[in-house]
């Protein structure tokens, strides 16, 4: 097998007043994803279903990512995220704090070529 990553993309989501780590997550997600339309499987022949997509989110509190609502995010390909301490809580003068994650997004092809 010669996994092969082709792009990477990044975003940033937020939260604005209900602390929402999963919310500010997606968000990021679809910054990321909003910019392009990812049809680089088709550029090699290959389906989008074949897409190996690695999400990485950076949050204070990465526990309370629930993962799987950020994966339902993809039509296709085969998702993974991992979810990292990183992203930024800004203090507000009341109330919870604005949460703000980070997103990187690698889509990766199994070419069947080696290097």
């Amino acid at each position: 097998m010669a996994i092969k990553r082709l792009l990477t993309e990044f975003g940033m989501g937020s939260s604005l007043r209900r602390c929402d780590y999963t919310e500010a997550a997606k968000r990021a997600v679809k910054d990321a994803l909003w910019h392009n339309s990812i049809n680089i499987a088709e550029l090699f022949g290959k389906e989008k279903t074949a897409m190996l997509i690695d999400v990485e989110i950076g949050v204070q509190e990465p526990e309370s990512v629930n993962r799987a609502l950020v994966e339902e995010i993809f039509p296709y390909g085969k998702v993974k995220v991992k979810v990292v301490h990183g992203g930024l809580d800004v203090p507000r003068p009341v109330g919870n704090p604005t949460v703000i994650a980070n997103a990187a997004i690698s889509v990766s092809l199994d070419l069947g070529i080696s290097t």
